[in-house]
């Protein structure tokens, strides 16, 4: 009997212990430690990326001359876009390794030039405008060495991209799309292109909330990024050069 009682006793403590370190709910709310919540599933990076985008058409003619800066001058143009990468593989002590895919949009307009005045020291502007629209796109391996962010408090996640881009271009007037010495003023150019970047891992700024947001939403990390690339678009001599050499800020998801 002895025995029995001293086993009900322990069962008895055992129990309250579990009890006590439960989570539950009373009429003031939650009470007791959190119960823990695994991460969900983590197989893509969404990008969402705005840069400046100057093409390097002026670089084909070695000085000689500088027909995009003349034409649309010197000021800062942008470019919007979106890149999709599969973390097909993660490497142990390091980060993720996997295919990425982008678009991108740009567009630069200013007024023509009055045809009679070309070749004159200063043209003369006429009041119909000249269009440059460019859609870059690209096909890249992605390396995101995130062990630092995942298993130190170091927030940060440095990564590189290395393929091949393309990109559909064209130039129009009022009257459509131009033809320039009797060729189409549209073409396709593409060459090689890679990036170095860095991202700062939001999450760190608010554990909870990053949690929260996995679980209900299945966003697995937020991430502010920083990036320079380089897309020598327009290898042939029978390509327009509208790659660029810029810069890139945005922001990042994966899932």
């Amino acid at each position: 009997m002895r025995a029995l009682l001293a086993a009900l006793c322990v069962t008895g403590l055992l129990g309250a212990a579990a009890d006590a370190g439960a989570q539950g709910v009373d009429d003031f709310g939650r009470f007791g430690p959190p119960k823990s919540r695994a991460e969900t599933p983590q197989n893509v990076a969404v990008e969402l990326r705005v840069g400046r985008y100057i093409p390097a058409i002026d670089s084909e003619f070695d000085g000689q001359a500088t027909p995009y800066q003349t034409m649309f001058g010197t000021d800062n143009r942008y470019s919007i876009g979106l890149e999709v990468d599969w973390q097909a593989l993660r490497i142990p002590f390091l980060g993720t390794l996997g295919p990425g895919f982008a678009f991108q949009y740009t567009k630069h307009t200013a007024s023509g030039f009055v045809t009679s005045s070309l070749g004159q020291g200063d043209p003369q502007r006429s009041g119909e405008d000249t269009s440059l629209v460019i859609f870059p796109m690209y096909a890249v391996a992605v390396l995101r060495a995130d062990y630092l962010a995942r298993e130190t408090p170091i927030p940060l996640v440095p990564y590189a991209k290395l393929g091949v881009g393309a990109a559909i271009w064209s130039i129009s007037g009022g009257a459509g799309t131009a033809n320039v010495q009797g060729s189409s003023g549209s073409g396709l150019s593409y060459g090689p292109q890679f990036a170095l970047g860095g991202m700062l891992l939001l999450d760190a700024f608010d554990a909870k909330a990053a949690k929260d947001i996995d679980q209900n939403v299945g966003v697995n990390n937020t991430y502010f990024f920083m990036e320079w690339y380089v897309s020598h678009l327009g290898i042939g001599s029978d390509q327009m050069r509208v790659g660029t050499n810029t810069w890139v800020l945005g922001l990042a998801l994966e899932i």
